[in-house]
């Protein structure tokens, strides 16, 4: 039987011989070796997109902050450096830091600091002592806790005027339910507007109805992140309540009385409103003898009532460089505080 053999072609390479690569006909495109100009340019636009998300979602709040805060920060410590009327703002005279000179000597700056640093103690201590006690009770397994919450909440949500004006009624001098109060106790009536310390008192009372169920609820958001293995163990060990509260509740709400005595500091620094609807006709002179004027009123009364705009924004970055001093320092004392703690 004899062997077929295909018939081979004159016109194809030998077998094993290398094959040439084929020829392009004259004006042709060169073949494509990548992926082509579209879609190079759509993963160039999707990287710049991606990089670019974060940036676009938050330049909202960097322009409107740099146009209702940094621009406003800006422009009151430059016209700080000016004497400048506010009936003639245009009419600027250059002084430099006097009107930061000029407060080291003015006995009405230093009264109204001491009156917002004696406002802001008496104000604060009670009112966070207060919020814990309140944020414990909420913290109970009690029946209507939401109504107890709405509650608490209910004096932060109300308007100042309307809680000012209602508080100069209860202390008023003749006819004020304080006075009937303790007068019930054999307390003779206490001049509540004008008295140095008393005025105080009232003022500080509003902050304090104001703003203690607004802390509460802070602490007791952090109270409910506190593990309840650790009351268990502590109960294990014999705790009582009043240890477990020291040992494990308190070290749990530091970061929320960080913030709270933060918070608290600053609003006590720019007290405004409930000192100047307290008195009666008293304005921004904080009474007939600036007892409880605070910084904010007296910063009121030089730029809006004696017209002096550049006083006034020497007081404004005054109470800031304040605040700043105040926050260095605590930051410097607290690794010192940690020590004897520990």
């Amino acid at each position: 039987m004899t062997e077929t053999r295909d018939p081979v072609d004159p016109f194809l390479p030998p077998a094993g011989a290398p094959v040439a690569p084929p020829v392009s006909p004259p004006g042709a495109a060169p073949p494509r070796t990548g992926p082509g100009p579209g879609r190079v340019r759509r993963e160039r636009l999707g990287r710049l997109r991606s990089r670019s998300a974060p940036y676009a979602l938050v330049a909202p709040f960097f322009l409107l902050f740099g146009a209702f805060g940094l621009f406003p920060l800006v422009a009151t410590a430059w016209t700080s450096l000016f004497r400048v009327e506010l009936t003639a703002p245009e009419a600027r005279e250059w002084v430099g830091l006097h009107n930061y000179a000029r407060l080291l000597h003015d006995e009405f700056f230093w009264n109204a600091l001491f009156n917002t640093a004696a406002i802001g103690v008496l104000a604060t201590v009670p009112q966070l002592l207060l919020a814990l006690g309140v944020a414990h009770l909420l913290d109970v397994r009690l029946r209507a806790r939401l109504a107890f919450r709405v509650v608490a909440l209910a004096p932060y949500a109300t308007s100042v005027a309307a809680a000012t004006l209602v508080f100069a009624l209860l202390f008023g001098r003749d006819q004020g339910m304080v006075n009937w109060a303790i007068g019930l106790a054999g307390i003779a009536p206490v001049d509540w507007q004008n008295g140095p310390w008393a005025s105080k008192v009232a003022v500080a009372s509003i902050v304090i109805w104001r703003w203690t169920g607004y802390n509460a609820l802070i602490y007791l958001a952090a109270m409910q992140t506190v593990p309840r293995e650790l009351y268990e163990a502590a109960a294990l060990d014999g705790a009582s309540r009043w240890r477990q509260f020291l040992h494990v509740t308190l070290p749990g709400l530091r970061p929320a009385l960080l913030f709270t005595v933060l918070v608290s500091t600053i609003g006590a620094t720019q007290l405004f409103g409930e000192p100047m609807l307290f008195g009666s006709g008293a304005g921004a002179s904080g009474g007939a003898d600036h007892q409880y004027q605070t910084l904010g009123l007296y910063l009121y009364e030089q730029g809006w009532v004696n017209l002096h705009l550049g006083r006034a924004a020497a007081i404004a970055w005054a109470m800031l460089l304040i605040l700043a001093v105040v926050f260095g320092a605590a930051r410097l004392l607290r690794p010192v505080l940690r020590g004897r703690g520990a």
